[in-house]
Order: structure tokens, then sequence, then C-alpha cells
């Protein structure tokens, strides 16, 4: 968690628009837990990337609710016809 809270600081220090869960080169994707940490450790302008593991419209809306302003999901269509079946 620590290590965590320093990439935080890091990033916004960085001057860099965007802080990601998750760079695709481990087996674990987005968690609300990290979502949650980014978005009391971050300030605006740095938005938050929701990535990986995003696999309904019900996990899409709660990284939002918990500060991601962007999501990276391969599983777009897949969210979008359990939408449209509800």
């Amino acid at each position: 968690k620590e290590e965590k809270i320093k990439m935080c600081e890091i990033v916004c220090a960085s001057g860099a628009d965007y802080i990601k869960t998750s760079t695709g080169f481990s087996t674990g994707g987005a968690t609300f837990d990290d979502v949650a940490l980014f978005a009391a450790h971050v300030s605006p302008p740095v938005k938050i990337k929701a990535a990986g593991g995003i696999a309904s419209l019900g996990d899409a809306e709660k990284f939002i609710a918990l500060g991601a302003s962007r999501l990276g999901t391969s599983r777009v269509v897949k969210i979008i016809k359990q939408d449209s079946q509800s």
C-alpha cells in the first residue's frame, strides 16, 4: 500500500495526465481497492484509468463511482450486450 501511495505522489509530481491500475504485465487487473486508494492520493489534473478485469456493467459503474474517469476493457461488446438484455 505504501508503494502505491508513493507512486501516486510521483505520478502527480511528474505532470502525467493519468494513473493506470494495470499495465497488462501481470495476471491481475483493476481492483476496487486500488481505484479507491488512487482517488484518495491523486489530485487534479491527474485522472484514473481502471484497466483489466472489468467484466460487467456493474463493475464499470463501481469503478467510475470510486473515481475512475477512463476504463480499459476488452469486454466492451459483452458488457453492452449484458446491459441491453437487462
